[in-house]
């Protein structure tokens, strides 16, 4: 029985900092970047697209698909070290242990 309780209240443990991790990570902002920075994407560190710049000197009317293609870059980018950001800071609460259905970890 004692066996049991200790294992409960690890199992708390572990539930209330990934609970503390998942609130960190939607304050944490990850920039990807394209066109050697004239495209930033920002994203939480949950993968919520937070905002796009782009330089006005990348804007060409005559070449939008250039931009189109810059712009999902940039976020590919930022949506990707957010994705690693995430599995990085669960991988520290769980130890390595592969929980595949855990928010955050995207297995």
């Amino acid at each position: 029985m004692f066996n049991m309780q200790k294992m409960l209240k690890q199992v708390q443990k572990v539930q209330e900092e990934m609970a503390r991790v998942q609130e960190a990570l939607a304050n944490e902002r990850v920039e990807g970047t394209a066109g050697g920075g004239m495209v930033k994407a920002m994203v939480s560190g949950h993968g919520d697209l937070v905002s796009i710049s782009i330089d006005p000197s990348v804007v060409d009317p005559q070449d939008v698909s250039m931009l189109e293609d810059l712009v999902l870059a940039a976020a590919g980018e930022a949506l990707r070290k957010a994705k690693d950001v995430a599995a990085e800071r669960m991988k520290a609460v769980t130890g390595g242990m592969n929980l595949p259905n855990l928010p955050g970890l995207g297995g």
